[in-house]
């Protein structure tokens, strides 16, 4: 059993057509056909039943696929990150959410390019938009170095630091009747349309085994927010709230253009609190705890040399901005 083998069964799986993977992977029918038939006889097992269009796997075939799809991913990622080692790239391909360049990541691009000037070692800086979960593939393949994210993430091949958690704050038309209440509470917000922006959605979370140690009104909000994966709904449901209304929008800068325009009212980060202000209204939650919190996640085994630059000119602005935050690096 080789790799090739193993890569021509995987094409034909996908494909359940001979023809249609030799399309893919730019091979013959005969050699898939051929590679397949080697494959099958090392094994002694039929992994394929060809006598069905289109092609079907056989129970083996199945369970093979499901295992050996994950193997060799992790080895194309063992082989991109040893590439990587072995010549570092002098760039730093950097991936981040919308709400996060909003916020404070351009001064900080900003500080770590200055710094760098003063070293009289420059940094040539990219930048790409992606979601906090597409950002955890982005790292393996090398597409980017680090990423900011809204998401922790549990990956075997990625090591994160939670750099803060930042208060959300509601945003509200001007013409609101509680656009000049300075201090929100989610259960006036609730008769509201709330505009829902997330394409990311949390994990399912399991019920705390403290759980038992909790008042019974508050067991019966953890419960509820247990239940919901939706980001916003998820804030309000800590507190046993339903909104009344929503509606999903495809990202945040509808999101915002909808509260504008007056379709309904929305919670964000607080560093967007300086976007569209002349149709919006922004105004702080009560809540300590609903926050968006904000992750730095790389690679375990490969760091690029300009990480732990980039993570000292993170903090340096946040030391400068007063905002808390708990120094840590990479291992």
């Amino acid at each position: 059993m080789d790799l090739k083998q193993l890569n021509a069964f995987i094409a034909i799986a996908d494909a359940r057509s001979f023809s249609a993977a030799a399309t893919t992977t730019g091979l013959s029918q005969p050699t898939l056909s051929r590679l397949l038939k080697q494959l099958e006889a090392d094994m002694g097992v039929v992994l394929v039943d060809r006598y069905h269009r289109p092609l079907h796997l056989t129970a083996a075939g199945d369970f093979f696929y499901d295992k050996i799809s994950a193997v060799l991913t992790e080895i194309e990622t063992v082989t991109s990150m040893t590439q990587r080692l072995s010549a570092p790239s002098t760039v730093l391909n950097i991936g981040f959410v919308p709400s996060v360049l909003y916020g404070l990541l351009p001064e900080i691009i900003a500080t770590l390019k200055q710094h760098s000037s003063n070293q009289n070692a420059d940094i040539e800086v990219n930048l790409k938009d992606i979601s906090s979960y597409q950002q955890i593939e982005a790292l393996k393949t090398g597409e980017i170095d680090v990423g900011f994210g809204r998401f922790a993430h549990q990956d075997p091949w990625i090591q994160q630091i939670l750099l803060r958690h930042e208060r959300y704050v509601v945003a509200l038309p001007k013409a609101h009747p509680l656009a000049h209440v300075r201090e929100q509470r989610l259960i006036d917000l609730a008769n509201n349309r709330l505009i829902l922006y997330h394409q990311t959605h949390l994990p399912a979370q399991r019920a705390p085994n403290s759980l038992v140690q909790i008042p019974t009104a508050q067991t019966e909000n953890v419960s509820l927010a247990n239940s919901v994966t939706e980001p916003l709904l998820y804030l309000f449901a800590q507190y046993g709230i339903s909104p009344f209304m929503t509606t999903k929008v495809s990202d945040l800068q509808v999101a915002l253009g909808l509260v504008a325009a007056g379709e309904g009212i929305t919670l964000v980060p607080a560093s967007l609190q300086t976007v569209r202000t002349e149709q919006i209204s922004y105004q702080r939650l009560v809540h300590e705890n609903v926050t968006s919190p904000v992750y730095l996640h790389t690679l375990k085994d490969f760091v690029h040399p300009k990480v732990p630059d980039l993570l000292d000119a993170t903090y340096q602005v946040y030391e400068q901005r007063g905002i808390t935050y708990r120094r840590q690096k990479f291992v």
